[in-house]
């Protein structure tokens, strides 16, 4: 039987199915015990904690915050929640969770809730135990199949999540419908033995949500008054946005009060966790024959600032959030950018994103973040290029001297010292002077390599600011890093700025204030 392999990365097989027991009579309790999921799951956890492994992968940014409050919550035997805003990784730790079961376990064949062979739950299971004995043959489980998911929606029914009776079947077999045979199992229960997680639970309908508490509870279900209690052995795990307690629904409080575990997600707190994000889930090994794409450390962190100063942006309604997948779209359109340019040239154009292509990100910026009443007023667009321009404010500031406050005061001790040279912001006073006197910079984002940096080399003291604060002497994160200058220059107030399609111009601020009188 093979695994089936689940986003969030599934074990890989250690023992073939071929080698394990066939018939009841060979299964050994010691080893395949019939014991509760929670038991299964917290052995497990044990025995991962002991040999130092690591519990989830790919799973960034969590290792101090959530992860250990997701380890305390299994190893109490929890059920939990996972609160967080969009893209904050919570489905993948849910489906991670796989990864402390038993990597194979032993059923009943054709029982709809996967009963142990020593300890049956259903009374077509038992059924077949009785007629058979030690002689029925077994089926095994993967991990990886004893994962349930449903997101949750306002049709869902009962029906849908723990069951209902099937008069069909009960016609078809002859059954009167008080027999067991007629029900139909939800998705609940036949994840029975294994972990079931509920995506966006404040989305159910609060009389579904009540439903669920027997389960939670007293671990049984009740399918439309029919006296019957099956068992329930799964682990619940549940997700949800707080937005969603005021937009679309609430979980109600008994539900609240029976989930054990309340565990708070959040989105990357430094700039290394956030690049290491996107490199990780960005489609960037686009293969073929096209070189592969070479970004610049300082535009990586662009696009990172991005959402950066998204969540912190007065445009941006905060509880929603900005999804960490807002980056990484972004990069993905930025190589596909650079792939367009280069095909347009026959492969002449290097694998070199620059800073004009970061124009072409816009689509990854604008479906991704949720407006306040100033945002849309000034609509998605002319947001979008505010944030992109404040992550390269942000960018050039950290990199290159300050144009205004820093070079000011390293003038003056070099002035009092009697040291010669300018620094600072007279670094810049070249190529303000160049603008000053009527010059302008155009670029295009289809701009040809030997144009893109020739048009860059024609401003003065340019070239020598880049590679000076860069260190890097690649010609082409060296004309990146001078487009940079221009743009910090620009969102400093020193230069003027007119965005086109596929392109923009520099020029003098002045200048441009003056035409305008």
């Amino acid at each position: 039987m093979p695994a089936q392999e689940l986003p969030g990365g599934p074990e890989s097989s250690t023992v073939p199915p071929s080698q394990l027991p066939r018939r009841r009579g060979d299964l050994d309790a010691a080893t395949y015990p019939a014991q509760s999921v929670r038991d299964e799951v917290r052995r497990n956890l044990i025995d991962r904690l002991r040999r130092h492994e690591p519990i989830f992968d790919g799973v960034v940014g969590y290792d101090e915050t959530v992860v250990p409050q997701v380890v305390n919550a299994l190893l109490a035997r929890h059920d939990l929640i996972l609160l967080g805003l969009r893209g904050q990784a919570k489905t993948r730790l849910c489906r991670q969770i796989t990864r402390l079961l038993d990597e194979w376990t032993p059923v009943v064949p054709g029982c709809p809730l996967r009963s142990h062979p020593l300890a049956p739950v259903t009374e077509a299971a038992r059924r077949k135990i009785r007629e058979q004995g030690d002689d029925l043959e077994i089926e095994w489980v993967h991990r990886d199949d004893r994962y349930g998911e449903k997101l949750a929606t306002p049709d869902v029914t009962m029906a849908d999540l723990i069951g209902d009776i099937d008069p069909l079947k009960a016609a078809h077999r002859r059954l009167d419908l008080s027999d067991p045979e007629v029900i139909h199992f939800g998705i609940l229960p036949r994840t029975n033995r294994g972990v079931f997680n509920i995506n966006e639970l404040p989305d159910l309908a609060p009389r579904i949500q009540v439903g669920l508490l027997n389960v939670l509870e007293e671990r049984d279900v009740q399918i439309r008054g029919f006296p019957l209690r099956i068992p329930l052995d799964a682990l619940l795990v549940f997700t949800a946005n707080p937005e969603d307690y005021t937009n679309r629904g609430s979980i109600i409080t008994p539900l609240k009060d029976r989930i054990a575990s309340q565990i708070l997600t959040h989105y990357p707190r430094n700039l290394d966790d956030a690049l290491e994000i996107t490199e990780q889930e960005a489609w960037l090994d686009r293969g073929g024959d096209l070189p592969e794409i070479e970004v610049p450390m300082f535009l990586r962190e662009v696009v990172e600032e991005i959402a950066f100063q998204g969540r912190e942006s007065e445009y941006v309604d905060p509880s929603s959030g900005v999804s960490a997948r807002l980056p990484i779209a972004a990069r993905e359109l930025l190589a596909s950018q650079v792939e367009r340019r280069q095909l347009l040239h026959d492969g002449q154009s290097g694998p070199y994103p620059r800073l004009v292509d970061i124009t072409q990100i816009t689509p990854a910026i604008t479906g991704k973040v949720e407006l306040v009443y100033e945002g849309e007023q000034e609509g998605s667009l002319k947001v979008a290029r505010h944030l992109v321009g404040t992550a390269c404010r942000i960018v050039f500031d950290r990199y290159f001297p300050d144009v205004i406050q820093e070079g000011r005061e390293e003038n003056r001790e070099r002035r009092q010292s009697g040291r010669p040279g300018p620094v600072g912001d007279d670094r810049y006073k070249p190529i303000l002077d160049w603008f000053a006197r009527g010059d302008s910079l155009e670029l295009a984002d289809s701009m040809h390599d030997e144009e893109y940096r020739d048009a860059l080399a024609s401003v003065p003291g340019l070239e020598e600011l880049a590679r000076t604060f860069l260190e890097d002497d690649s010609s082409a994160v060296l004309a990146a890093g001078m487009e940079l200058v221009l743009e910090g220059l620009h969102q400093h107030s020193l230069l003027a700025k007119e965005d086109m399609a596929t392109g923009t111009t520099y020029s003098d601020m002045l200048g441009i204030m003056l035409e305008g009188l």
